[in-house]
């Protein structure tokens, strides 16, 4: 797995050694410390998905673009890669842009959600969940959660409720 973390310093001609350092530095901030040796194959897909983020951190990026990182994992192993997630963002202080399909999952994430619509795609909302962090699995139960994941839904056609 280092040798594939480090594959953006051989693609972007950075220094080897310096890379490998800071590889593993994000290899122990995302839980993977003692997998270094471990092929892609070896690992389970939330495993996979930090170490992309490593890799994409790796040439220390001021933005971290994600597009549907966590759409092909099941629900447990999302639910612990949004927590992950939220984690890496604290310890990083880089800014993400994260792309979801899922409601819930932007609200739990985001300061800000940009509600778009379908074709043409255009911004029609800014939702700013109004969520202390740090968050916890906890914060979905709650009605401020629920609310901003209604307001969404509704913004988008989904609820036959109106929002305020």
């Amino acid at each position: 797995m280092l040798q594939n973390t480090v594959l953006p310093a051989d693609v972007l001609d950075l220094d080897r050694a310096a890379a490998e350092r800071r590889a593993r530095e994000l290899l122990a901030m995302v839980r993977l410390k003692g997998f270094e040796q471990s092929y892609p194959s070896e690992l389970s897909g939330g495993m996979q998905q930090r170490c992309a983020i490593t890799r994409a951190l790796l040439h220390d990026p001021p933005i971290l673009l994600m597009d549907e990182p966590f759409g092909a994992l099941d629900a447990m192993t999302r639910d612990t890669m949004n927590l992950d997630l939220q984690r890496i963002w604290a310890e990083s202080g880089k800014t993400v842009f994260l792309i979801t399909h899922s409601i819930p999952e932007a609200v739990f994430l985001a300061d800000r959600v940009l509600v778009m619509s379908p074709r043409p795609g255009r911004i029609i909302d800014v939702i700013r969940p109004d969520l202390p962090r740090p968050r916890d699995l906890d914060t979905t139960t709650t009605p401020e959660f629920g609310e901003a994941v209604q307001r969404i839904r509704a913004r988008l056609g989904l609820d036959v409720r109106s929002h305020n």
